[in-house]
């Protein structure tokens, strides 16, 4: 816990200069008619300044430089943070204020991928039925379309006001919980750093959002988040479980949504609003009971279970599946994927 308080000052910095920025780019984006107009594929009923995420991206890549400058974490995974996470940020930032074909956005993504995976040393030793498929270029190519599936998810995720900043909040702080629990206390002042962050633009963001995190801001997210999935199932494979647990929200919601969507032929990459989640608002008549209800499942459901498996008093693969089932059963309950006038 000593690391964490000689950090705390760096906490709160990053969480204030992220709260700032955001406004700053709130003001921008408005200046410069950066807006979300409703539409028939969105969740929001007036036009919404867009693009705040970047401030998470910039402040939480000033706490990297500063925790790689104090010996808090090695310089190769700053940077492999850094270069990846900056990548997909600009590419987001190019979408964001223009439109950048999706090919080109998914072959960035991959790079993003490649440049992690390449720091990491591959995949983790993850094991499932006694074979371990990590340590071969099939765990390698897994652990790539992994990474860019947590990105683009979390993307497909940021649908309604508050739901993507609240999710950085609960999987940042969940995951510093199992690092304390591992007895990793340094390892735990990157995802509180990026729940930081995250916590200074929900300010903003909360509903009724005044602004939106943008594809810069979900991309960058959603690819941290992966990437230190990864960075902890080399320190313990439980803790790579323990991780998908502490995603199960967005995971099952985004991945059914997918599955269904392509049973039925559809493409894929274009905007929609048949998530569970916003499937959701609309029926209850409003974004801010669905993202407290996701608060509430992350630390009331999701967060126990992955402490339980961190702990190594319940499997992987066991506490996954008793995580998901209610979240499979939520998700199909709101219609994931279904057609709007189905």
């Amino acid at each position: 816990m000593k690391e964490i308080l000689d950090h705390a000052w760096l906490l709160a910095a990053v969480a204030l200069a992220a709260g700032l920025m955001t406004g700053g780019l709130r003001r921008y984006a408005l200046t410069r008619s950066l807006l979300d107009r409703p539409n028939a594929r969105s969740s929001h009923s007036v036009p919404t300044p867009r693009g705040g995420g970047m401030a998470i991206v910039l402040a939480f890549l000033a706490a990297l430089f500063w925790l790689s400058f104090d010996d808090a974490l090695p310089q190769s995974w700053a940077w492999a943070l850094l270069g990846a996470g900056g990548g997909v940020a600009l590419i987001g930032f190019l979408d964001d204020h223009g439109h950048v074909a999706a090919r080109w956005r998914l072959l960035a993504h991959f790079c993003a991928a490649a440049w992690i995976l390449a720091s990491l040393g591959g995949a983790p030793p993850i094991t499932v039925l006694s074979v371990d498929i990590a340590q071969s270029w099939i765990g390698t190519g897994l652990a790539a379309i992994y990474l860019v599936w947590v990105l683009n998810l979390y993307n497909f995720m940021d649908g309604i006001d508050g739901i993507a900043g609240v999710e950085a909040v609960c999987t940042g702080l969940g995951g510093a919980a199992l690092y304390l629990l591992a007895g990793e206390p340094a390892l735990a002042l990157l995802p509180l750093s990026l729940a930081a962050t995250a916590a200074g633009f929900l300010y903003w963001n909360f509903p009724p959002a005044r602004i939106f995190m943008g594809d810069a801001g979900s991309g960058f997210v959603g690819l941290m988040l992966g990437a230190m999935s990864l960075q902890a199932g080399w320190i313990s494979p439980a803790l790579f479980w323990s991780w998908l647990i502490l995603l199960g929200v967005f995971v099952v919601d985004a991945t059914l949504t997918l599955l269904r969507r392509l049973f039925r032929g559809e493409r894929v990459h274009e905007a929609h609003r048949r998530h569970a989640y916003q499937f959701a608002a609309r029926q209850l008549g409003s974004h801010r009971p669905v993202t407290l209800a996701v608060s509430a499942l992350n630390l009331g459901w999701l967060l126990p279970l992955a402490l339980l498996v961190g702990e190594g008093r319940l499997g992987g693969i066991s506490g996954m599946t008793i995580a998901y089932l209610p979240l499979v059963a939520l998700a199909l309950h709101f219609r994931a994927g279904a057609v709007e006038n189905g």
